[in-house]
Order: C-alpha cells, then sequence, then structure tokens
C-alpha cells in the first residue's frame, strides 16, 4: 500500500474508521495502523480517536500529474514527459534520468513532493521539506552552442516572475542572479546547468526552480525568506497549480529566447530588480558600488565610487546589500 493513497483518503478531513480505510486499501487494519504512524513518522497531525478512527488533521496538498496536465495548454500538454515522485536526490538528477531512460522528443520535466540533495548555486545544499514547496525541473535544448546561453538564469526569473503575477502575487522582485524574492525575503530560488553539447551547437539545459509554497517556518535558514502561503494568506494556494504556471511560463521564455535572444528580456528583468541604486558589495567586500541593473549579456553592472561602471559576472561571485 502506497503511502500516498492513504493521505488521499483522509485529506477530506473527516473521521475515517480503520475498518473503513483497510477495505477500501485491500490491506489489513493492522496495516492501515502502521501506514499511520509512517504519516506520523513524517510530520503528518493524525489524530486516533477511540472507537471512530483517524482523522488528519494536517492540511494536505497532493501534487498530481493528472490535475497538473489540465492546468496547461493542451499542445503543450501533448509535447512534455511529465514526472510526478514523492521522492528524490534532486529533481535536476531525476531530468537526466528520465533522458537517460528516454522521452523521444518530448520535454522532460520532473517534480518531487521531497528533495533529499537539493542543490542551489555555487553547490549549496536546498532545503526541501516534504509537502510544503515546489521543486520542479525542466529539460530543455537550445540551439547555437554555449556562448548564446549568457543570461539564460535571468531570463527564467523573468518567467517565474510573471507566472506568479498571473496568480495574483504582488511585490516580486528579482535578484541578481537567480533568486525570487518578496518583499519578506526570498521565495526560490533557480539552478541552470548546462549538460553539454548533443551534437555540434546543439545544447542541452536543466532548469530547477524551487518556489516556497506552503512553509511557514524554516530552521537554519540565514536570511529572511518568505512564501506564497505567507505573503498571500487569502489565496488558497496548491502547488499543480503553481508548477502548471511555471510550467507554461518557462516553456514561452525558452522558445522567446531561442527566437529573439536575451535582449527582450533585459527590461523585464530590470523592472524587478531588487538591487537598483542601492549600494552593494561583490568579492567578499572588496568591491562596492550602486547597482545599475545588466548589460546586454546579463552581466551585472555596479556603479564605483569614482564613477566607473564594473560589470560583474554571474559565475564569479554573489551580490549582497553593503553594511
Amino acid at each position: 500500500m502506497k503511502l500516498k493513497a492513504l493521505v488521499a483518503l483522509l485529506s477530506d478531513g473527516q473521521v475515517h474508521s480503520g475498518e473503513s480505510l483497510a477495505q477500501e486499501l485491500g490491506v489489513s487494519r493492522t496495516a492501515i495502523w502502521k501506514q499511520v504512524k509512517r504519516l506520523m513518522d513524517r510530520g503528518f497531525e493524525v489524530a486516533s480517536i477511540r472507537g471512530r478512527g483517524y482523522q488528519l488533521m494536517s492540511r494536505v496538498d497532493l501534487l498530481d500529474s493528472a490535475m497538473i496536465l489540465a492546468h496547461l495548454d493542451e499542445e503543450l500538454a501533448a509535447r512534455i514527459d511529465l514526472r510526478v515522485c514523492d521522492e528524490v536526490d534532486s529533481t535536476n538528477a531525476e531530468v537526466l534520468r528520465q533522458v537517460a531512460e528516454g522521452c523521444g522528443s518530448k520535454l522532460p520535466i520532473s517534480i518531487a513532493d521531497c528533495q533529499t540533495a537539493g542543490r542551489g548555486r555555487r553547490g549549496r545544499s536546498w532545503q526541501s521539506p516534504r509537502g510544503e514547496n515546489l521543486y520542479l525541473s525542466m529539460g530543455l535544448v537550445f540551439h547555437g552552442g554555449f556562448s548564446v546561453l549568457d543570461g539564460l538564469s535571468l531570463v527564467f526569473g523573468v518567467a517565474v516572475a510573471e507566472a506568479l503575477e498571473m496568480l495574483g502575487v504582488t511585490g516580486v522582485g528579482l535578484k541578481w542572479p537567480n533568486d525570487i524574492f518578496l518583499p519578506a525575503g526570498k521565495l526560490g530560488g533557480i539552478l541552470v546547468e548546462l549538460q553539454g553539447e548533443l551534437q555540434e551547437g546543439v545544447v542541452r539545459v536543466v532548469v530547477g526552480i524551487g518556489i516556497n509554497v506552503h512553509m511557514l517556518k524554516a530552521g537554519g535558514v540565514d536570511q529572511p525568506w518568505s512564501s506564497l502561503a505567507s505573503a498571500c494568506p487569502d489565496t488558497e494556494w496548491t502547488r499543480n497549480r503553481v508548477a502548471a504556471a511555471v510550467i507554461g511560463a518557462v516553456a514561452d521564455a525558452a522558445d522567446d529566447f531561442s527566437n529573439k535572444g536575451f535582449g527582450v528580456f533585459r527590461e523585464p528583468w530590470q523592472k524587478r530588480d531588487i538591487y537598483n541604486n542601492r549600494l552593494i558589495q561583490a568579492k567578499d567586500g572588496e568591491l562596492k558600488g550602486v547597482g545599475n541593473g545588466i548589460d546586454g549579456s546579463g552581466n551585472y553592472l555596479l556603479v564605483t565610487s569614482d564613477g566607473g561602471v564594473v560589470p560583474i559576472r554571474a559565475g564569479e561571485i554573489s551580490l549582497r546589500v553593503a553594511p
């Protein structure tokens, strides 16, 4: 018996007897009791009501591939290979497994309820608690070689921001080179990995996107952060809906980038720049300047105290507000 099946039955918040659950799932009442214990070990709050049965008290937002596909444009839904997993090491790695196993000409997409080895930029770990956030990766192919891919994380940052705004989120900002922000703090991040040339001039890219959806606490996080639930508490957020919006926006952005280049994304990124006109520092404080947006290749521009303009490349360093 899969744990997800039990959660689905209990997700209505009603009291279910052990006998009815056992009959529905074709197992013994003892098996139901053991699975309820597993749910509790995973952090779900389940009330055991003497003489009546079990009641799930925790909020449940199950990932469902059919529901995600139903939210997508039919043409896009037909050309993707969507894999929804309970747990993976990382969704980026899962996309590469999809490719290795064979997904033909379809666009491989992996979404997971939980990651055990989620990664952020520069090798940092990415906290991936079960059932709370969106962890999504897409495999994309671009023509023209590595040289045409400058600024790609900024392109997808614009796409994610636009997807969230379409869902009603306000105040979405972008932090160079790959973070999504709300006024209260970091909402999500983007990891773009170049996987090499399939053939001359044809490059495979995996883009991983993490968005805080329901998360209300995060131990060990050393910076201000936010989630959709905390920023927009009056909205009933579902990860399936957010996933579909992000998939659609990223797919459209990839097509626009391929056909029109980075230039069309520069202004949409600039208007969401959280560092614009702020004093910031780079290279562990060795370089300070006022944020002045990005150039035509996606490098960040600092105006130094002597009036010079210094471009910062994404692969070298990170930026932060100067003390």
